[in-house]
């Protein structure tokens, strides 16, 4: 007869089901002697990330620094370009005035926004340089503790 929800079926978990208790007594986990390299393994990996980190956002500070300085420069051309272009002149004059300065006002867009692509590409570069050299390190720290005796080698 089937066992009714909530009702136990007895010891063993009934019919088919495996006893786990005895699984689990007979599992050994492996043990780590020294853990300290570990843990400085560890603590070099975190100084590492918060390197990166902190390159990256000085990265973005200097980004930002910079896309505001361009900001407040365009304003103040700008604002001498109307003074410019309000000035008395024939039809003609104006409009070549005003083709001249578009013409450098589209050369400065082009040169700040690659000024700008590559102040982020370089912190980005030094950032993943760090995280990089890390990971070197940490491969030849897990080469290392597998090579002592007692750590088994592979």
């Amino acid at each position: 007869m089937a066992a009714k929800p909530g009702e136990s079926q007895g010891k063993g978990g009934g019919a088919g089901i495996p006893d786990f208790s005895s699984l689990f007594a007979n599992f050994k986990i492996p043990t780590i002697g020294d853990v300290e390299p570990l843990v400085r393994a560890h603590q070099r990996n975190m100084e590492a990330l918060s390197g990166a980190n902190r390159v990256a956002l000085e990265g973005a500070q200097a980004y930002a620094r910079r896309h505001m300085e361009i900001i407040q420069q365009s304003l103040a051309e700008l604002t001498q370009s109307l003074q410019v272009l309000a000035e008395p002149g024939t039809p003609q004059a104006k409009t070549a005035r005003q083709v001249e300065l578009i013409k450098q006002a589209y050369e400065r867009t082009v040169t700040n926004m690659k000024e700008l692509g590559d102040l982020i590409q370089r912190s980005n570069n030094e950032a993943i340089q760090l995280l990089n050299q890390r990971f070197t390190e940490a491969m030849d720290d897990i080469k290392s503790m597998m090579s002592k005796p007692g750590q088994g080698t592979a």
